[in-house]
């Protein structure tokens, strides 16, 4: 069987690693995002440009791929923040991320779900987050990736029968964009929060790719409906950002 694997967000960060890595072992992936990467090429890794925070720009997408792909991997891995202490949250804000962390996702699934059910087979996963437990300045944020967690359990229930399993990694702390968009690179912030950690240290795109590849294993179809917290402990610690 060839295995064709969607990613959001797979222009840098987690998204590029686990793009890299699927590639290695046979893949052919495809990259939604704003951008291509820079620096990357491979013959069977495709970028589709679309902006998921607009849903036209996701319908469109997702009709485009399905009709030139058979999908059996989807890994909704993009994800942004928008920090802000809740007197200065907005249902703008909620609006938004909900649209990036949880309608783009059933638009593309509800595109790749054909192909899937025919082939009895299909391994759907989202880029989740510790901040589903709770963090300052987190509101929308923390609300949708709490949401993607209720989500994937509805569908993991329901694809079940099908051979299609859904789960959620939900990293802590990572070296990525995001997190040095929030904590500065380098800082006296950062390193406290290294050390605050259980395991001593800021988790890596590899820590988190490595859970994502679990879940890809065409012979892990026995576990489904699972958050996996890749964060160093943070789960199990008093450790917030």
């Amino acid at each position: 069987m060839t295995y064709t694997a969607v990613i959001t967000g797979a222009s840098k960060g987690i998204g590029l690693d686990l793009a890299q890595r699927l590639l290695e072992k046979g893949y052919k992936v495809i990259s939604i995002a704003r951008n291509a990467p820079e620096g990357f090429e491979h013959p069977d890794f495709e970028t589709v440009k679309a902006d998921l925070l607009d849903p036209a720009a996701v319908e469109e997408a997702a009709q485009a791929i399905a009709a030139k792909h058979q999908v059996s991997h989807f890994i909704h891995n993009a994800g942004m923040i928008w920090p802000n202490l809740v007197e200065e949250a907005t249902p703008d804000d909620l609006a938004g991320l909900t649209q990036l962390h949880l309608g783009s996702a059933l638009t593309l699934l509800q595109a790749f779900l054909p192909s899937m059910k025919e082939q009895k087979f299909g391994r759907v996963l989202f880029n989740g987050s510790r901040a589903a437990l709770g963090v300052p300045t987190r509101t929308a944020y923390s609300a949708t990736k709490a949401g993607q967690v209720g989500m994937a359990r509805t569908w993991a229930l329901e694809l079940a029968p099908h051979g299609i399993t859904v789960n959620v990694v939900a990293p802590g702390p990572v070296q990525t964009d995001n997190f040095w968009g929030i904590i500065p690179k380098g800082s006296e912030r950062e390193s406290k929060l290294a050390e605050n950690l259980p395991v001593g240290r800021l988790g890596t795109t590899r820590d988190i790719s490595n859970a994502f590849l679990f879940f890809c294993d065409p012979e892990n179809g026995f576990v489904t409906g699972q958050t996996l917290y890749v964060c160093g402990g943070g789960s199990v610690s008093t450790t917030t950002l």
